[in-house]
């Protein structure tokens, strides 16, 4: 009974909102183990859905979920001590959203049929929105409603282009299960002119939720204002999701022999997203829209990857688990920095690495992670994908890939430095707590250790996940 993975953070969730504060917060790190257990159980024993016809496990999936459920199991850990340290009014409100929004991002995961992945997706922005307005300023107000409106518009694009693969489908005469699965199997049979105006709906429609340009405009004010654990959640699995919709729908448009109509406008839309961060990343005051922006160029690098196929698409999945577990690792060492100076603003920082040398050793590991350095993962995605654009040819794009890459590169490296090295009147060192430092060190060295090894599932399953996209290795 795999659907038991999302239903029991789904009650664990319903249960939280009535429960203590110290109760809730045990539940919370509970609830993270016993999902951890159970996704390392469906890896292993790969159990039957109790309702086939709606859920599946798929390798896309399945790497998904993984990341899921290790990042949640962290993150439950630095929360515990966050909210010892934070000022949440609404303490059992925030724990249960954060349980209802593991179980919507989880069922995501395993969805199959595209209408129940719609409803899936939609349940993510009513469980996280309550985590948005955490603080209950007028500045997350704005953050919420923002985020709620945009991206509820995007999921009603998305629904209008799954009833348009429907329309493909009748208008084929195809009589199969509107599942992934399926229809990857009859894709040559549905109509093209349909399927092409159904993936252009769910491209822009899950675009939206995962961020990409100029759809994006939600996501540095929802970050940013969200309490760093939910920021980490927010960026490092939610995004992933919305992808995982876009990335089932375009294997169904490579099944269909269409690769060459969805592949240049997910390029395009990569290549706009990246320059779109690239624009903003240059004049942040913030560190944590800092972050959010870095999280938009990501996203546009896996779109730019995926559009691209073949080798590319490869480097695109492993950019996606790496960028998981990096950009995490860097909203909770945000969270550190808030605790201890009190502060979004990076001005008012500084002398991070005398202040925080924990912390500051975790936020510029991470900083030359996300940036692509080695021995970090993401220069093995990226690597691989400019060789891929070479390889196919797309020198133009490659080229603004590249250039774009070093101007955020420069803007990122410049804030970083004034974060952790511009001279501070404060020159006092701040206490910092272990259980709020080791999380963002596992996230990192998970990501070391991915890029020198990497278990042979998982590899097995990128292989299976990007085989149809001509991306195996």
């Amino acid at each position: 009974m795999v659907e038991i993975i999302f239903v029991i953070p789904f009650v664990a969730g319903a249960v939280a909102f009535f429960l203590p504060r110290n109760i809730g917060r045990g539940l919370l790190v509970l609830t993270g183990t016993v999902h951890l257990i159970l996704t390392a159980t469906v890896w292993a024993v790969r159990p039957d859905p109790v309702f086939p016809e709606y859920f599946a496990i798929t390798p896309e999936g399945l790497l998904s979920l993984v990341v899921i459920s290790l990042l949640f199991f962290l993150i439950s850990i630095y929360t515990v001590s966050y909210l010892n340290l934070s000022d949440i009014r609404s303490e059992s409100v925030f724990t249960g959203s954060m349980l209802l929004f593991l179980s919507t991002m989880t069922m995501v995961t395993l969805s199959d049929h595209i209408m129940v992945m719609w409803i899936a997706i939609e349940a993510t922005t009513l469980a996280s929105a309550p985590l948005i307005y955490t603080h209950r300023s007028a500045v997350s107000l704005e953050a919420t409603w923002k985020y709620v409106l945009i991206c509820s518009v995007g999921i009603a694009m998305a629904l209008l282009g799954s009833v348009l693969i429907t329309v493909a489908m009748d208008v084929g005469k195809v009589n199969a299960p509107l599942s992934f699965s399926a229809l990857s199997v009859v894709a040559s049979q549905l109509d093209p002119m349909w399927l092409k105006m159904g993936f252009v709906f769910i491209l822009v429609g899950y675009g939206t939720k995962m961020g990409l340009a100029p759809m994006h405009t939600w996501l540095p004010d929802a970050h940013s204002e969200a309490p760093s654990p939910a920021s980490a959640l927010l960026s490092g699995v939610l995004l992933n999701c919305a992808y995982l919709g876009i990335f089932k729908t375009n294997k169904i448009m490579h099944a269909a022999g269409l690769s060459d109509f969805s592949g240049p406008i997910l390029m395009v839309f990569g290549l706009a997203s990246i320059m779109a961060a690239a624009t903003f990343i240059l004049k942040q005051t913030e560190y944590k829209r800092l972050l959010a922006y870095s999280s938009i160029e990501n996203m546009g690098i896996i779109a730019f990857g995926t559009g691209m196929g073949g080798l590319a698409a490869y480097g695109a999945v492993i950019c996606l688990i790496h960028h998981s577990l990096i950009k995490s690792s860097l909203f909770l060492t945000s969270g550190n920095i808030l605790l201890g100076t009190g502060s979004r603003l990076i001005e008012k920082t500084g002398n991070l690495a005398s202040r925080m040398p924990r912390t500051f050793i975790a936020l510029f590991a991470g900083f030359a992670g996300i940036s692509g350095f080695p021995p970090f993962g993401m220069f093995i995605g990226e690597l691989l994908i400019v060789f891929g654009a070479f390889r196919a040819g797309h020198y133009v794009g490659v080229s603004l890939f590249m250039l774009s890459l070093c101007v955020i590169f420069a803007g990122f490296a410049n804030n970083i430095m004034k974060i952790s090295f511009k001279p501070s009147h404060a020159t006092s060192r701040i206490q910092e707590n272990s259980a709020m430092i080791w999380p963002q060190y596992v996230l990192l060295a998970t990501s070391l250790l991915l890029c020198f090894w990497m278990p042979a599932p998982l590899v097995q399953a990128i292989d299976q996940a990007v085989n149809t996209l001509g991306g195996g290795m």
